[in-house]
């Protein structure tokens, strides 16, 4: 089968087998997050795509989308691609890692503190 013949949106919207995770107590809550996080991965795709584009227009002035395809990043391309998707990934997941650690805390809550002291 070419890739021509695959019929992606069918493969993109098939049931996987089994129930479904489940992290939320609202089923809401599961289904917003599965769309945020799909279009992060969207964006995600769309960033490496221009950089791809800017990279080409750099070196070559000019562009097809053959070059477009066809381009491979080198090592040092990688490593810059790599370090933003870290950073952009870091930012993206800002909150729920800050949300995460303060869970680890005994610490209350700094408008907590803040009330005690006022009320003191």
């Amino acid at each position: 089968m070419t890739e021509r013949e695959i019929d992606w949106m069918a493969l993109a919207n098939r049931k996987p087998k089994g129930k479904r995770p489940s992290f939320f107590d609202e089923p809401e809550d599961d289904v917003f997050y599965s769309v945020l996080l799909a279009l992060v991965g969207e964006v995600s795709v769309m960033r490496h795509r221009l950089d791809t584009v800017e990279r080409l227009l750099e070196r070559k002035g000019t562009i097809t989308r053959a070059d477009i395809e066809a381009f491979v990043p080198d090592t040092v391309d990688a490593a810059e691609r790599s370090d933003m998707t870290r950073e952009y990934i870091l930012r993206i997941m800002r909150g729920p890692m800050q949300a995460v650690e303060a869970m680890a805390e005994n610490e209350p809550p700094v408008e907590q503190v803040c009330e005690e002291l006022l009320n003191s």
